[in-house]
């Protein structure tokens, strides 16, 4: 996938539809820490390298600051810290998944992103509750694949109400 382009193109957006009515899903697989996630690439809007990131004045915890997004200002989430990570220092691996949540363009720092991948749904089973101990309700699922596991996203659900509020304060703040 090229970066700082949308992952896919309209045609290829088609194909994801018709994957999903054949039992298919198909994701984009990023590391945070030594875990591999996924996401629906339908709701990836785009993947830029890291860039200047501007810290906002009094940003909530785990929001890092905001990037100026061909003219848009977007807040970016530290993925690490919302999964309750150990904090490192970015890297050139370091990637921002820019998505949209409840009307909100946001984007995700993550360590690496690793590829687009296609998987069968038949492949994907539940988080188990006594893992995620019912909180993390942003974990759709688990993905079996012949050599490790990947644990789907559902970035609509990755940041509750008060998350959002905080962005939303975040963004007036840098405006």
């Amino acid at each position: 996938m090229a970066e700082n382009q949308a992952p896919t193109s309209p045609g290829t957006r088609e194909g994801t539809e018709v994957e999903r009515e054949s039992g298919q899903l198909q994701l984009v697989t990023f590391h945070v820490g030594d875990e591999q996630f996924a996401v629906d690439i339908l709701a990836v809007q785009e993947i830029n390298r890291l860039t200047q990131i501007t810290q906002a004045p009094e940003s909530p915890p785990g929001v890092l600051g905001v990037i100026n997004l061909r003219g848009r200002i977007v807040p970016v989430i530290d993925l690490r810290q919302r999964f309750g990570m150990e904090i490192t220092e970015a890297t050139s691996a370091s990637r921002i998944i820019v998505v949209d949540i409840c009307d909100r363009t946001i984007g995700f720092m993550v360590d690496r992103v690793d590829e687009v991948l296609r998987i069968d749904k038949s492949v994907v089973d539940p988080a188990p509750v006594d893992v995620t101990g019912g909180k993390r309700q942003y974990i759709a699922g688990i993905g079996k694949l012949d050599d490790r596991l990947v644990i789907l996203l559902d970035v609509s659900k990755l940041l509750d109400q008060e998350s959002l509020a905080s962005v939303d304060e975040t963004l007036a703040k840098a405006a």
